[in-house]
């Protein structure tokens, strides 16, 4: 049976029986009941009484619908309701500064906008005012100024399903804004659904979700991942979801033993909040056949560290590279062995392994994008049939970064000779000698006590190492025994983790970062491909 975009989804599921049972970690947004947990007749009826809720606020088919509000999996539902009328949802992250949210609904151009009284009223601290941005406001959880409160449109009725051309703009998603204004990401149910999430669908031996797992899953919600993951995943009926809505383990900890998962996806910022946990004798993670981290490569002794807290004989990792514009492009499994050497000048993770099939990837030369020998370094190029539609508001961005039939991703790296991605850095963060993410590694590997390590490039000066440790202390001794053998590097900035700006996927703001301790010092690279 074809794969069905999110409009119906959970209709479809409900008719099929599916048996999956959600447990949240709080109660959904546009959810009155205090609920945490669903079986799929319920979410369907949820999804079907806010694809109502829209209608009543006016959205027709073809609008645009913003979502910015508090992070959790209803982000994904709200999507399937808009998808269901005809809609397009936006989703967009309230971890983003006012100023951001204000330039990307002016480039969205929303019908409406979905959100919370609280991120209104944080948004009016910082003095800008979302609801001039869109033609209706909704509100979840209280009335608000300038908006519709969910009251005044509850009970209207459910409408018929009706779904969009699979080549029209499905959904539009942001990437992560490391270095700067994030970019609006338009996918068809084509790319999305029928190519992305249906490769997932597929029942591989050990890296496919079983009836018989519990998945667990902790991320962006405001991010494409979040409603390819649910496609996907539920299609292949797991006896039961976990979904988390933040990373801070006080949090993830009591829903995780409540119902400990066999499959564990996160980001990898989730990962290394969680690894105390993880390495602790009575830890949630002991039924863990595999782990899945997504967004970005992870550092070497998080994932040591929860492959020997599963009590599974052989458990697996997998570690995808992609982009919110083109998918997943590579993979990878690690093994208690692949990570089983400590220390290391040159960790093991920054190998992300083979392209995903249906993708090519080559390496260029940044200064003439032609093709540059397997082991030298370059930009990476990918060549792929989920390339996303373009950027909203911004096509010219969007032609800047083709080379015919090949997209430039922006990160620099090298092609093994045995036809493996070795990820460097991104072209904008790079440094004159090495790699700012494999130093970041070896850091991690060599003090245990570094919660996050980034080292900040630029055009002139050493690099500058910012850590964040997990006492706010840093043994000086022990720093520079451990960095002996990199490059040149700033003596170490130490900061409170509050004070780093992180992205909604815990990645950290570089430039911010940068603005902010080296006086806006620029990058030794170019950006030009950001």
């Amino acid at each position: 049976m074809k794969l069905l975009a999110p409009g119906p989804f959970f209709d479809v599921l409900a008719d099929r029986g599916t048996g999956t049972t959600v447990h949240l970690s709080r109660p959904l947004d546009i959810a009155d009941d205090g609920r945490t947990t669903y079986d799929i007749p319920d979410l369907a009826h949820l999804v079907s009484q806010a694809a109502g809720w829209l209608e009543g606020l006016g959205v027709a088919p073809g609008d645009r619908v913003a979502v910015i509000k508090p992070n959790h999996w209803d982000y994904v539902l709200l999507a399937c309701a808009a998808a269901r009328i005809g809609a397009v949802p936006a989703l967009i992250s309230d971890r983003l500064p006012a100023e951001t949210l204000q330039v990307l609904l002016k480039r969205l151009d929303a019908a409406a906008l979905v959100t919370t009284s609280a991120t209104l009223a944080a948004a009016r601290g910082e003095e800008t005012d979302l609801t001039a941005f869109t033609r209706r406001t909704l509100t979840l959880d209280a009335p608000a100024p300038g908006a519709v409160p969910l009251a005044d449109v509850r009970g209207h009725r459910t409408p018929p399903p009706r779904p969009r051309p699979d080549d029209l703009t499905l959904a539009i998603m942001h990437t992560s804004g490391t270095t700067g204004v994030p970019k609006l990401v338009r996918h068809s149910a084509r790319t999305l659904i029928h190519r992305i999430a249906a490769a997932e669908t597929r029942r591989l031996p050990l890296v496919s979700t079983r009836r018989d797992d519990t998945v667990a899953q902790a991320a962006s919600y405001a991010h494409g991942r979040g409603l390819a993951w649910t496609i996907s995943v539920f299609w292949l009926a797991p006896r039961a979801a976990v979904i988390l809505d933040g990373y801070g383990p006080r949090l993830a900890e009591p829903v995780l033993r409540a119902h400990p998962p066999t499959v564990l996806e996160a980001t990898p910022s989730a990962f290394v909040r969680w690894q105390p946990l993880a390495a602790s004798p009575d830890n949630p993670f002991h039924d863990v056949r595999l782990y899945i981290n997504t967004y970005d490569a992870v550092h070497p002794p998080t994932v040591r560290t929860f492959l020997t807290a599963t009590r599974r004989r052989l458990p697996l990792w997998v570690q995808v590279w992609g982009q919110s514009e083109t998918g997943p492009l590579t993979f990878r499994c690690l093994t208690r062995r692949s990570v089983r050497a400590t220390g290391e000048r040159h960790p093991t993770t920054r190998d992300l392994g083979r392209s995903v099939p249906g993708t090519a990837l080559r390496v260029v030369d940044p200064a003439t994008l032609q093709p540059v020998g397997r082991a030298r370094p370059g930009l990476v190029q990918a060549r792929t049939r989920t390339l996303c539609a373009g950027y909203v508001s911004e096509p010219e961005r969007m032609r800047a970064k083709l080379s015919g039939p090949w997209f430039t991703t922006g990160d620099l790296g090298l092609i093994t000779r045995s036809g493996r991605l070795l990820l460097l850095d991104r072209e904008v963060d790079a440094i004159p000698d090495g790699s700012c993410v494999e130093i970041e590694d070896v850091i991690h590997d060599r003090l245990p006590e570094v919660v996050e390590a980034v080292v900040l490039g630029r055009a002139s000066g050493l690099p500058q190492p910012v850590l964040v440790t997990r006492d706010g202390t840093l043994d000086i001794g022990a720093w520079r025994q451990a960095v002996t053998d990199l490059p040149p590097l700033g003596e170490p900035t130490v900061l409170p983790l509050d004070q780093l700006p992180l992205t909604a996927t815990g990645k950290v703001r570089r430039q911010e970062l940068r603005d902010r301790l080296l006086d806006g010092a620029p990058p030794y690279g170019t950006g030009r491909w950001t």
